[in-house]
Formats: structure tokens, C-alpha cells, sequence
């Protein structure tokens, strides 16, 4: 990490040179890894990554650069380097460091604190036993499974953030993970299961979990898909299951509400504050400040403290999701939502823990509104059209519905659509509101996020399967 008279010099630095705005982002990440695979022990891994970015903005106009090195000259260096590439006409450089000074640095206060992060000294034994016995328990619910792959991950990132208004703060963000999947055999067909849970926190949150109960859980998830039936296809109601469920939501209206789309006018919402976006029933939020949660932060990668963001409410549009360049264009106020993968990024406008709110209906009361269509009890993975939200995503475990009840498993289907038209057909919403823990990738990196939502009926989507 650096001392805030470098700091100071290097923002001085980047106003002399004609920058309107300056900010500073030092990055240390520390982290370690551990994978079973054929219930041994296949990898041990880990590291160490530290670098800063610097960025200078000339009016909107953005130039960013990164190190490794913290010296004060290679800062300079890299600020004098930048300069030239952000300003939009030429002007008198100026040689002396401008008289910047730093606002005093406020306490650090961790809201998400890792009782057994990283740098504790828990056993490895340990961990590698409660993975082995996951193994265990997943080999033995079936003897159709041939293989399960068990990998954590656990992670600290510290920061520090500078910036030309005065800005000096720093964060402290442990992260943990848990990969865990299996396959199902039989002669010329297989399947598999999974199951990632994450969190912001330390081993503690690993040992909440229940290694019997997620073992079973991904070997059931593979030999139900194993012994289905194909998937009908066509036009039909669908019930989307809770928790990743919510990726359809993250993925074909989330990203078209940050203003990184709402900026060049590429999102279909640019200009729809304030409009009815989707069925009244339908309220949808972006939380940053949920204790633990695998996409939750105490500041974002701006220093900007986060917060609980509403997007959607009663199905009007209410809140686009801004970081600072965002707000100098769009003319929105900030959120808390400039997020970066690391120091080799600038910060963009992204997602953290996103999620459409409970209503007030069970998955009975949904299951039984359907004569025929299809429960979509967990999605996979899925491709978008940036700007215009068209999607389609593969249920990796589905039933039919046949007059109002649950009936065979399915095989994999698709569903196919756009973010704004599913909005429009969300016309039940349950209340069974659940998390699962998710990567974004986007313009700044790959983030930790949260995608969710309650069990919810879509009143018509278009269905790819093979029946």
C-alpha cells in the first residue's frame, strides 16, 4: 500500500498536467485455493497480486494506466504518460506539482468482517476433510455418479482510493466460494449437477453449509436430469425457481440499468425513468450493503459507500445504477455502483447483490395457476444481446406442469426472449425470496455478484426443447 503524500503528489501531478479529475486505486489481493478431484487432493494453489491504477479524466474523456511498482517516480511517470492521451486540446503543460492536499482519512469500518478469512490459521486438514466428505456423500446417493469435482477458493482484497476531491479511504473485502459438481452415467448419455455457494466472509460461512446435504443434492440434480424425458417446445407458461433463477433478470434488464449501456443510449430504458417497464407486480432492487452476501461491498471501487438501489418499483422504472463517469454524462446521481475486477481495470458501472423483491404468493399457489407449461426449478448458463436484452438460457432442471401440478422431470430446454418483453409477463411473484452467489463480466472485469428472486410466473416465454 502507498502513503497518502504519494498519493498527494501524484493527484497534484495529473491537475498540473490539465486533469479535471484524478483518482488513485491501489490493489492487494491475496489468495489461495484447493481442489478434489476423484476424492483426492489434485491442487493446492495461491498468491499474491498488488498493482495501482490511475485514472484522469479531461472533461468525460477517460485515459487509465497501472503498475506494479509503488514508487513515487513510476507514479509520475505513468501520470505524465497519460496526460497527453486524455487532453481533448492542447494546452500549457505545467511542470510543478499542483498544491493538492488529502481530506484527513475517515475510520475504517468493515460491515462484512471474515471471523476466519485468509490469513487465519485454520487447519488445511480440516477443510480438506469436510470437501472429501462432500465427495462422499455425492458418490454415495447413486451409482450412476462417476465423477464429482470439489474446488475453494478464498480470497482478500485490500484497496486504498484517492481522488482529486479530497478522497482517502480503504476497504478490506474477504471473499470465499465453494465449487462443487458431479456427473451422472449411463450408457451413451451423461449429466451433471452443481451447486456454488459464496460469500462475503471468512471459512465460517463454509462451515454453515452442510456437506450431506449439498453432496445429495448435486447427485440428485444429475440423475433426474439423466432419466428425463425430452422438453416440449413452443409458447407456454413458465414457473422460474428462486435464487439463480435471477440470473434472467441480472443478465437481460441488470445490465441495461447500469449506465454504462444508459450512456451511449445502447440500453432500451435510457429514457424510460419514470415509465411502466413492467407488470405492476414486479419490484426489483440492487442491495450492496446485505451482511455477508457474495456481491455486497462497504465502499465501491470509486470510495463512494454503498447502498440499497431501487430500480424497478409497482413495475415503473425508478433508478439506473451510476458510478462517477456515469453520472457526469447521464446527469444521475451516483449509487455506489463504480466496480473494477482489479487495479488493471477502471471502474465501470456494475451490479452487486441484484434481485427482484417477494410478493406474496407460495410455488403451490404458482404450480397450481398453470394447466400446461413447464417448472424451471434451477437455470444455467445463457447468452445476451447487449442494448436490446434478447436472451436464451438453459433450464438445467425442469418438470412438466399438467393441470396445476408437477408432474415428470425434463430434460434440458431453452428459453428464449428479451429482458423487456419477460418484464411485461411477470404476472405472479412468490415469496420465497433466495440468493445464489454469481461472476459478472463485463467492461471493467469480472465481479463478484448476487443474483436472486422468488419463485415467479411468466405468463408466456417461448421454449426450446426436443419433444
Amino acid at each position: 500500500m502507498i502513503p497518502s503524500q504519494i498519493a498527494e503528489e501524484v493527484i497534484g501531478c495529473g491537475l498540473g498536467l490539465g486533469a479535471e479529475f484524478v483518482d488513485i486505486f491501489v490493489d492487494k489481493s491475496s489468495s489461495r485455493s484447493i481442489r478434489i478431484l476423484d476424492s483426492k487432493v489434485n491442487e493446492l494453489g495461491g498468491g499474491i497480486d498488488f498493482g495501482i491504477g490511475i485514472r484522469l479524466l479531461f472533461g468525460t474523456n477517460v485515459v487509465y494506466g497501472h503498475t506494479n511498482l509503488a514508487d513515487l517516480d513510476e507514479l509520475i511517470r505513468i501520470t505524465r504518460l497519460l496526460a497527453p492521451l486524455g487532453r481533448q486540446q492542447m494546452s500549457k503543460e505545467s511542470n510543478v506539482l499542483a498544491n493538492f492536499k488529502l481530506n484527513p482519512q475517515q475510520a475504517f469500518i468493515n460491515h462484512h468482517p471474515a471471523i476466519k478469512g485468509i490469513n487465519h490459521a485454520f487447519p488445511l486438514e480440516q477443510k480438506i476433510a469436510f470437501m472429501q466428505g462432500l465427495d462422499k456423500f455425492a458418490r454415495n446417493s447413486s451409482s450412476q455418479i462417476s465423477q464429482v469435482d470439489i474446488s475453494l477458493g478464498e480470497r482478500l482484497q485490500q484497496v486504498q482510493i484517492f481522488n482529486s476531491q479530497g478522497l482517502c479511504t480503504q476497504d478490506e473485502r474477504n471473499y470465499i466460494r465453494l465449487y462443487t459438481s458431479c456427473i451422472a452415467e449411463k450408457p451413451g448419455e451423461r449429466a451433471t449437477g452443481s451447486e456454488i455457494p459464496g460469500a462475503m466472509a471468512g471459512y465460517e460461512f463454509i462451515e454453515s453449509l452442510n456437506a450431506q446435504e449439498i453432496g445429495e443434492r448435486i447427485a440428485s440434480q444429475a440423475i433426474t436430469k439423466l432419466n428425463a424425458d425430452h422438453c416440449p417446445a413452443g409458447k407456454m407458461p413458465v414457473i422460474l425457481g428462486n435464487g439463480f433463477g435471477g440470473v434472467i433478470f441480472h443478465e437481460a434488464c441488470g445490465h441495461l440499468l447500469e449506465t454504462t449501456s444508459v450512456q451511449k443510449k445502447a440500453s432500451v430504458f435510457w429514457d424510460k425513468m419514470g415509465e411502466q417497464i413492467a407488470n405492476p407486480a414486479l419490484s426489483a432492487c440492487d442491495d450492496g450493503t446485505i451482511a455477508g452476501k457474495w456481491g455486497s461491498i462497504n465502499i465501491d471501487d470509486e470510495g463512494m459507500p454503498t447502498q440499497k438501489t431501487q430500480l424497478i418499483k409497482d413495475g415503473i422504472l425508478t433508478n439506473f445504477l451510476v458510478d462517477y463517469v456515469g453520472h457526469l454524462k447521464t446527469g444521475h446521481a451516483r449509487s455506489g455502483s463504480g466496480r473494477r475486477q482489479s487495479y488493471k481495470f477502471a471502474p465501470a458501472s456494475r451490479m452487486r447483490n441484484t434481485f427482484i423483491q417477494p410478493g406474496s404468493y407460495s410455488l403451490e399457489d404458482l404450480i397450481t395457476s398453470v394447466d400446461h407449461g413447464i417448472y424451471c426449478k434451477t437455470l444455467g448458463g445463457g447468452s445476451v444481446q447487449p442494448g436490446t436484452g434478447e436472451f436464451n438460457f438453459s433450464a438445467d432442471e425442469c418438470y412438466l406442469i399438467k393441470n396445476g401440478k408437477i408432474g415428470k422431470a425434463l430434460k434440458t430446454a431453452t428459453l428464449i426472449g428479451t429482458g423487456p418483453d419477460i418484464l411485461k409477463k411477470i404476472s405472479m411473484v412468490g415469496n420465497d425470496l433466495k440468493y445464489s452467489a454469481g461472476v459478472c463480466g463485463s467492461v471493467s472485469g469480472s465481479v463478484p455478484v448476487t443474483v436472486g428472486q422468488p419463485s415467479l410466473k411468466v405468463d408466456d416465454i417461448l421454449v426450446g426443447g426436443q419433444a
